[in-house]
């Protein structure tokens, strides 16, 4: 009760011929995780269950922001669009990947395969500008507080959460594009657990070096660019809050960023490993527990991490929790 592997066999005799030896890849293989029966359906039931939670902390802190007037503000609301984009983020890949748990050719269509890449990567771009954007929204908060209510708008937190959302879906747009017109021949099999560009540059018919250097130069730009900036962000924010001279202030300062900055530990760390560096020969046990670390469990983490010591945000969702609790009684 192993796992099955679907191979193409080539003829050894058309060898010398590749122009019509190869038949052209119409489907791929997520090869995913290669194990025992009983040990996929382990990882199912776990994924599931994170699959689960994710959505269901996601979409509670989405609808306490929402039902909560008080917390119409613009922390809150770029807290809301992030926890909206997470539920999509985490629904690009995973259940894709609990359908392949309980199959055994564990199939994807090529045009499934390249838009699960699409949104997957566009997704995780507007996450990562929208870090940055709540990065400088606590810098302008605390760095200038006078000024915060008249330079952070209702409308500039709009067009600035607009612009994350469609920058995002179209940085990754031209990169693959071109990689969707390459020829893919021979082996169809990708040995991750994501539509990964690594692994489709491996299983294309004649390399592209052109194609891959823009891929990894915008991933490396989005991924730096925005780390940089809310690097940035911070030490400007330190800097303020250690002039601070009352103890309650520092501390109510630290408290509103520990949250963010958890969060941006978490993604960042496991983002910079994959698509930063991708020569350094990571191996594909390697490649597929960082995808899964920001895929799945920062977005499994998030709620918690802003909910946990975050007193306003707990007493709408115990408004909400009660509410729903009386309509079901």
């Amino acid at each position: 009760n192993t796992c099955l592997l679907t191979l193409q066999v080539i003829d050894p005799m058309n060898v010398s011929e590749p122009d019509s030896s190869f038949a052209f890849v119409r489907e791929f293989i997520l090869l995913g995780f290669s194990c025992e029966w009983k040990i996929q359906i382990l990882l199912f039931s776990l994924f599931l269950t994170t699959y689960a939670l994710t959505i269901t902390g996601n979409g509670a802190i989405v609808c306490a922001l929402c039902c909560d007037r008080r917390l119409h503000i613009p922390m809150y609301m770029f807290l809301g669009n992030f926890s909206f984009l997470e539920i999509w983020y985490v629904s690009s890949t995973t259940p894709k990947m609990l359908i392949n748990f309980l199959s055994d050719k564990k199939t994807i269509s090529f045009v499934g395969c390249f838009l699960q890449f699409y949104f997957f990567f566009s997704l995780g771009t507007t996450e990562c500008l929208l870090l940055a954007v709540m990065a400088f929204d606590r810098y302008l908060a605390i760095c200038r507080p006078l000024h915060y209510p008249n330079l952070m708008t209702g409308h500039l937190c709009t067009k600035l959460v607009m612009t994350c959302w469609a920058c995002g879906f179209l940085w990754f747009l031209i990169p693959i594009v071109l990689i969707s017109q390459m020829s893919f021949c021979g082996s169809n099999i990708i040995d991750h657990v994501v539509c990964d560009p690594g692994p489709l540059f491996a299983l294309a018919c004649v390399s592209a070096p052109a194609t891959q250097l823009l891929c990894y130069t915008l991933s490396s730009l989005v991924i730096f660019g925005n780390f940089l900036f809310i690097l940035g962000s911070y030490t400007l924010v330190l800097t303020a809050v250690l002039r601070m001279p009352s103890a309650t202030g520092r501390h109510k300062a630290f408290s509103t960023c520990g949250s963010h900055l958890a969060v941006v530990s978490l993604f960042y760390g496991s983002l910079m490993v994959m698509y930063v560096s991708p020569g350094l020969g990571h191996s594909a046990a390697m490649q597929k527990v960082a995808t899964l670390f920001y895929a799945m469990v920062t977005p499994l983490f998030n709620p918690f991490i802003y909910s946990f010591r975050n007193k306003e945000i707990k007493a709408a969702l115990r408004k909400v929790l009660g509410y729903i609790l009386r309509h079901i009684r």
